[in-house]
């Protein structure tokens, strides 16, 4: 076994079947409490097949704590997937792993995600190959040309450690209600908006972090460590990892088709936000200010004078609230650290977003949005952000969704 996996590693692997020597996609999906797991595989199933060899391992999972009704759900899933299985008649080959008494501690999507990935590495230690691991979900739909294109990113961009792949919810038709559509249109306007909102503010990781939709290389995901055991953000945390690698890269040529669908199954993500958005009965939907992140935008700019001329520079930064945030920070011996530690300007950017990283920017807007900077309503930041860029100024939610997913397909 290799070094990952004897110094992180879950569990042993428990494949048995050799894998094919000209393996180069591994699709891992996470599966608790699903119902309908076989739309995900059939879909998966019908992709055009590429010239490498294409697994799909599923997670079956359950902590030691849950519910008879959730292990029954999930011995039906077993059942669906060994039906599925048997009737498959693709090339890809699907696995299927079964670990229902995780412990209370750590059992969620991120243990989930890391025992399937964890796999991965390694089937692709057997046949000494650097392949791709593939996160997706039990509950999405992918275009035909998935496997495909993914198989070509990477030979197109040998230097990159991973990339996100564009997504899509559906916005509309009868697999949901109404206000299920409508919440959908306002969650994904959401992360549209504030990935927008980092590229706009000149942070070098404005990239949707979404678990659907994201690829690593084998040994990228080694370096970093591998997957991390959160029960939800886990594929935050782990693809900005993968990021500070650098080369990091985006896949716009496919799609993926997220559920919109309510759930419960974690504290935060998409089917949490439907659920509350829904269960409030607001009308209105509400992100953070664009005035926060004009404010994030005008801080990167003293960047190159941060390293000039120290922390001096701030004295004339008008924004008493950032300041105050990075007072409590410490930010005055972070930045003699990053100095201290840097040779030149390039080494001391890449050193300051290394602390300057998407995790503070997120405190950072937190603890603007408490402290003086409330959310607004979605629609009304959105278009700030838009009139600022230049860009057509839409006068619904819809329409600027559709126009902003132009813009990041572009």
């Amino acid at each position: 076994m290799n070094f990952y996996l004897k110094k992180y590693g879950f569990q042993e692997p428990v494949i048995i079947e050799s894998p094919e020597q000209d393996l180069g996609i591994i699709v891992v999906i996470p599966c608790f409490d699903e119902p309908d797991l076989t739309a995900s595989l059939k879909s998966l199933n019908e992709c055009i097949i590429p010239k490498c060899s294409v697994e799909v391992i599923v997670v079956l999972n359950a902590g030691e704590h849950h519910s008879a009704k959730i292990h029954e759900q999930n011995l039906q899933t077993a059942y669906d997937f060994i039906e599925f299985q048997q009737q498959s008649h693709s090339d890809v080959k699907f696995h299927l792993i079964q670990n229902l008494a995780l412990p209370k501690k750590h059992a969620g999507v991120g243990l989930a995600r890391k025992v399937g990935m964890d796999e991965a590495v390694a089937r692709f230690d057997l046949i000494d190959k650097d392949g791709i691991i593939v996160c997706f979900d039990a509950d999405a739909l992918v275009e035909k040309n998935y496997l495909t294109e993914i198989e070509s990113h990477f030979e197109l961009h040998p230097n990159s450690p991973g990339c996100s792949i564009y997504y899509e919810h559906p916005l509309s038709g009868k697999d949901f209600s109404d206000e299920i559509y409508s919440g959908i249109i306002n969650y994904e306007l959401h992360l549209r908006y504030y990935n927008q909102c980092l590229f706009f503010a000149g942070l070098p990781f404005a990239f949707h972090t979404v678990g659907s939709s994201m690829a690593v290389r084998s040994s990228a995901y080694q370096k970093q460590g591998g997957m991390n055991k959160r029960k939800a953000g886990e594929d935050f945390y782990f693809i900005h990892k993968i990021i500070a690698l650098g080369n990091f890269t985006e896949l716009k040529t496919t799609k993926i088709i997220p559920s919109p669908r309510i759930s419960d199954r974690v504290p935060f993500g998409t089917g949490k936000a439907i659920g509350d958005w829904i269960d409030q009965g607001n009308e209105e939907y509400f992100t953070y200010s664009f005035e926060i992140f004009e404010q994030i935008h005008a801080f990167v700019q003293l960047i190159p004078k941060l390293y000039e001329e120290s922390v001096k520079v701030l004295a004339n930064f008008k924004f008493e609230a950032f300041k105050e945030y990075l007072n409590q920070n410490q930010f005055t011996q972070r930045l003699a650290e990053i100095k201290s530690n840097t040779k030149d300007f390039n080494s001391f950017q890449r050193r300051f977003y290394v602390w300057f990283d998407a995790f503070q920017i997120l405190k950072l807007v937190h603890f603007l949005r408490d402290n003086g900077f409330p959310n607004g309503e979605l629609l009304s930041e959105t278009q700030k952000l838009l009139q600022i860029r230049n860009w057509e100024v839409k006068k619904s939610a819809l329409e600027t969704l559709i126009y902003l997913r132009e813009i990041e397909k572009s």
